[in-house]
């Protein structure tokens, strides 16, 4: 059994084998996060993804993925796939603020934080500038297009 982030969640899925607090264990719980986040966002139509290493530069996270839906509505739906995938796949939960209005709804699951806004909030906040100054402009949805 693995306790993550404070003792909040309690990880015993098989996947997640290895010394408690081992690196091993970490890196596998946090790849698991961050694909299963990039997938939702793909399956349901997110725009505009982007992925920010913030591994070096803050305790807050590993990984910062900003994305946009179209709507209050599409916004609401993109975060409630990617917590109901997380509970799912035994990822424990996420500290999730924004739901009722849905402009902007954050997913904190510890090592990687997902922003999900309306194109005109996003705009305005444009946290892709504040967090990822040093990283080129691609986004990943042009990349997968390229492959």
């Amino acid at each position: 059994m693995i306790m993550a982030h404070a003792g909040t969640e309690t990880l015993n899925d098989a996947v997640y084998q290895g010394t408690p607090g081992s690196d091993e264990a970490t890196d596998r719980k946090i790849g698991s996060l961050r694909t299963l986040a990039l997938d939702c966002l793909e399956d349901m139509k997110a725009e505009e993804t982007i992925e920010i290493d913030l591994m070096g530069r803050t305790s807050l996270a590993d990984t910062m993925i900003i994305t946009s839906g179209r709507s209050q509505r599409h916004v609401g739906a993109i975060a409630d796939r990617i917590l109901q995938d997380m509970k799912a796949k035994g990822l424990g939960s996420a500290r999730v603020e924004g739901l009722p209005a849905c402009d902007w709804v954050l997913i904190d699951a510890g090592d990687i934080i997902v922003h999900i806004f309306r194109p005109e909030v996003r705009g305005f906040y444009n946290l892709e500038k504040m967090w990822g100054a040093d990283r080129p402009s691609a986004d990943l949805s042009s990349a997968a297009g390229a492959e």
